[in-house]
């Protein structure tokens, strides 16, 4: 499993982010709080709270080709 925290500030970033999850087979869960979404649902992002960090979560191994792609919005 991959935990990081990201932030998606724009709604273009929370749309290239969607569009590159959405390429990978495993699951990928936001917590915001004490929601958890599908990290591949951009509305189920946009009820996130954008201004903080999300911490997201990915159930496979060590993806370096999923770590290097979301590098951009990882803090």
């Amino acid at each position: 499993m991959v935990a990081v925290n990201i932030m998606l500030n724009t709604i273009n970033d929370v749309k290239k982010f969607v569009n590159i999850v959405s390429k990978y087979e495993f699951e990928v869960d936001l917590t915001s709080g004490r929601y958890v979404i599908d990290a591949k649902s951009i509305m189920g992002i946009f009820s996130l709270d954008l201004s903080k960090p999300i911490k997201l979560e990915a159930k496979s191994g060590e993806d370096s080709k999923f770590l290097e792609e979301i590098k951009p919005f990882i803090i």
